[in-house]
């Protein structure tokens, strides 16, 4: 369901775009695209946002961002000096680090390499300040060939005109694909992209943004994956392996060259003080590199730190040098490092890991990308190591963070649907090989929304967090739960047993367990609250596919709420046939789709006179193989099947097309037709514009077109119902509440809508005539109808007794069986081509429309 989170002052906003693909650029119509463009119009599109691209240049972006020219900037990272200069959002959009990309031949491998090069950069980047800095700090003499865009960079070194080019590995990755340039392993600046707005403006756009990507991130089915997937970008990748390798080959190379110059810098000192210089130089270097460059002797007490080393013990380094690891690091820590050094001085060893260090206070904790070489004696005996290690810390944290929003609930911190499908695709794989049982439960709360809607989403959020809680108190270590979503809760119970009925009976307590368990109060907030939970079961044998087990394990739920709720029902074969229909409906449905079957029955709805003033378009569908398929069955397969939307909008396009040919004859010109409108197709971003567009592209009037809709859809986020109602009404379309009396309307807000009829449900019709209090309803209906405004049209009407009643309470529009059943348009055209349409009466029936 899409929510607007903000409006912001102006729906216009005008947004910087450079070029910079993927992540940013103007497709060939001029409309923002790339991954930044793409989550931007997601989120306009639902908060209704107008986008004017402004196409810049990067620096000159920054500088139309600052004077307020432009409202908003894709693509930036932050920096101490932009901090000062634009505001940010909090979550970051993307994640990304800088490369270095080469022509082919150059050599490059390490920022020495850099010396007497041509290095291409976009101009007022966070890469230029940094290289400059560092090139400054090694003495290295690098031409730097500034550009406006980052194409204009990857070309000139294709071109020949620059040796190198600095770019985010996103668009390098790219354009060296295309352009045939090589990346080389220096990378720098792991960093974050926001999108920035001017200093002081536009907080409701940031606010809305971070709640998107908030929601996205931590949905592996968002549209936020689905943005990265197409791009081809997967944002939870840790380091590519190539890139730790390369990294470790990279830091092999410098290890080699420092300690060949340590070694050389020692000797030539005792002999000469010319070399003091080279010496001063060398550590410069080596206090300017952002690793840690160490020496350890064959005792393994350190005889040389540089100042990064100095900075992590939190000491000088008169009081670092003949200690061991022992004094810096907790036991564990030391024992680990110990270990691999004694590779190196007594095998002789390179040694490439990563190391989980811990302080000795146990107070701070690092990963180290480190490597790790032995340093020779003339006599090729091994006299000591050098070291060089990187701080990974922020990586693997960033990686683990990310893996927990891809796999875990965040809520209750239990495996989302998409863990959960891996383990029980994996489980059942192990039952097929051992053999020994297993099973699937399904948890639902009985009435969780009742207190979620009462109470307030607080609470609902601390009740499945207390659910959880009890269903991991219950499970053996073995056993796994996961929340699927809402108030469905999941657990993959492994290896009960061979045979099948004490693996039944061994699930059928646990279940058991946890129903009687998840029925004892819970403290929300200090609101005692007390819920009922159902519960299916499926055993591993009932399927032979995830898909089969996950389908199974929903009847077999979907047996217990029938069955009165609180209760615990087990997977059947009558319930096999069952899956057999529904999967058999939910195949020819998709058929039906895309070619023919579905049609669009008509019923009158008459005044007071018997005359014809509209028609209600009920869904038929006729299959090849199946034949007639009721509603009442196909109708839930395509809710389940995610197959209702489109099923509305061809109804929707039917019924644009029906009124098409009603507006060629004056007898049905002034006809309306109704059509049902499901809430999950209501709550459609696209529903707005679908219905538009169809009216457009028909030239239907929209006065003649009504959607009735229920109540349960209008007690979902009244705010947002009643802004798309109106947009809806603005096109002359009419609302009808559906249904009216049979669910949880609130009078508060009923006289907000913009509605224009009330039906009364059949089920106060039918008995009109027998129960006095069915009488009252009506009354009470067509008294409020009048109060507000409303006209009021009774369904379900089958006798003339009905007929005649209802007219006597003050009801002069009908519909029902009564007037006539639902039929296909031609068999109501002798009723249309008279000039004032009025139906025979038809013999009572008994039928009920659907």
């Amino acid at each position: 369901m899409s929510v607007a989170y903000a409006q912001p002052v102006t729906s216009v906003l005008r947004v910087g775009v450079y070029e910079n693909p993927p992540k940013l650029f103007l497709d060939e119509q001029g409309s923002i695209s790339g991954i930044h463009g793409d989550l931007l119009r997601e989120i306009a599109r639902t908060e209704r946002w107008q986008l004017r691209p402004v196409p810049c240049q990067w620096s000159e972006c920054l500088t139309l961002l600052e004077r307020g020219e432009i409202d908003i900037m894709p693509d930036v990272a932050i920096d101490s000096v932009r901090q000062r200069r634009f505001d940010f959002h909090q979550q970051p959009a993307l994640l990304s680090w800088s490369q270095v990309y080469e022509s082919r031949g150059q050599g490059i491998l390490g920022i020495l390499d850099l010396d007497g090069k041509r290095i291409a950069l976009l101009q007022d980047s966070i890469q230029q300040a940094y290289l400059e800095s560092l090139a400054e700090n090694f003495f290295l003499n690098v031409d730097w060939m500034l550009y406006d865009n980052q194409t204009q960079a990857f070309t000139a070194v294709a071109e020949g005109a620059a040796d190198a080019v600095v770019s985010s590995y996103h668009s390098g990755d790219m354009e060296a694909s295309r352009l045939g340039l090589t990346p080389t392993p220096i990378l720098f600046q792991p960093s974050q992209l926001y999108f920035a707005v001017p200093a002081g403006r536009h907080g409701a756009i940031l606010t809305a943004i971070d709640n998107y990507l908030i929601q996205w991130r931590a949905d592996p089915g968002s549209v936020y994956y689905r943005i990265l997937e197409q791009w081809n970008y997967q944002n939870d990748r840790g380091f590519p392996g190539w890139i730790v390798w390369g990294s470790i080959a990279l830091g092999l190379a410098l290890l080699v060259a420092i300690a060949f110059s340590l070694a050389l810098s020692y000797q030539v000192k005792l002999r000469t003080r010319s070399l003091q210089d080279s010496e001063q130089r060398l550590n410069i270097i080596l206090n300017s590199v952002d690793a840690y460059i160490y020496i350890k002797d064959y005792k393994l007490r350190y005889q040389y730190v540089n100042r990064k080393v100095c900075e992590l013990f939190g000491r000088p380094e008169s009081e670092i040098l003949g200690k061991t690891d022992e004094s810096f690091f907790d036991s564990r820590t030391y024992e680990q490092i110990r270990q691999n050094d004694m590779r190196v001085i007594r095998q002789g060893e390179r040694v490439a890991h990563e190391e989980h260090s811990v302080s000795r206070d146990g107070k701070d904790e690092y990963t180290f990308l480190s490597v790790k070489i032995p340093l020779r004696n003339p006599d090729n005996t091994i006299s000591s190591l050098c070291g060089i290690s990187t701080d990974i810390t922020e990586h693997r944290k960033m990686n683990s963070q990310l893996q927990q929003l891809a796999s875990f609930d965040s809520l209750t911190g239990l495996p989302n649907r998409r863990l959960i499908l891996e383990r029980l695709e994996h489980a059942l794989g192990g039952h097929e090989i051992t053999g020994y049982q297993g099973a699937l439960v399904l948890i639902d709360l009985d009435n969780f929304k009742t207190i979620n809607d009462s109470l307030g989403h607080n609470h609902g959020d601390a009740l499945l967090k207390h659910v959880a809680h009890r269903v991991e108190r219950s499970l053996l270590p073995t056993d796994t739960a996961g929340r699927l979503g809402a108030d469905e809760f999941v657990i993959i119970v492994e290896d009960l047993a061979l045979e099948i009925d004490d693996a039944v009976n061994r699930v059928n307590d646990l279940a058991e367990t946890l129903r009687v368990q998840l029925s004892d109060p819970f403290d929300l907030h200090g609101h005692e609250v007390t819920t009922s939970v159902s519960v299916g079961v499926a055993m591993f044998s009932d399927a032979e596919s995830v898909d089969e087990l996950l389908k199974a394990v929903d009847l077999a739920l979907g047996a217990a709420k029938n069955a009165g709720r609180n209760t615990v029902k087990f997977f059947n074969p009558a319930m096999q046939i069952e899956v057999t229909r529904r999967t058999s409906i939910e195949k020819a449905l998709r058929r039906a789709l895309d070619g023919t079957g579905l049609d669009l029955h008509l019923q009158p709805q008459v005044d007071g006179d018997g005359k014809v003033v509209g028609m209600e378009g009920l869904l038929r569908w006729e299959d090849a193989i199946l034949g007639r398929v009721s509603p009442g069955d196909f109708i839930p397969v395509a809710e389940s099947a995610g197959l209702i939307v489109p099923l509305g909008e061809w109804v929707i396009a039917e019924a644009c097309r029906i009124l098409k040919r009603w507006q060629q004859h004056s007898a049905t010109r002034s006809m309306t037709l109704a059509i049902n409108i499901s809430s999950r197709q209501f709550r459609s971003p696209k529903f707005v514009r679908q219905i538009a567009d169809c009216i457009q592209q028909s030239g239907v009037d929209g006065r003649l077109l009504e959607l009735e809709v229920t109540e349960s859809l209008l007690i979902e986020d009244v705010q947002s119902t009643i802004e798309r109602m109106r947009e809806l009404r603005a096109m002359g379309i009419k609302f009808a509440l559906d249904d009216f009396g049979t669910g949880y309307a609130s009078l508060s807000y009923l006289k907000r809508l913009p509605l224009s009829q009330l039906k009364i449900d059949q089920s106060f019709v039918r008995d009109l005539l027998d129960d006095v209090n069915d009488e009252a309803i009506v009354k009470t209906i067509i008294a409020l109808g009048a109060s507000l405004d409303l006209r009021v049209i009774a369904e379900g009407v089958e006798t003339a007794a009905q007929a005649e009643r209802l007219t006597e309470l003050g009801c002069y529009f009908k519909q029902g069986y009564y007037f006539g059943a639902p039929q296909p348009e031609e068999a109501w055209q002798p009723v249309f081509d008279q000039a004032a349409p009025e139906l025979p009466r038809l013999p009572q029936s008994g039928s009920t429309a659907l």
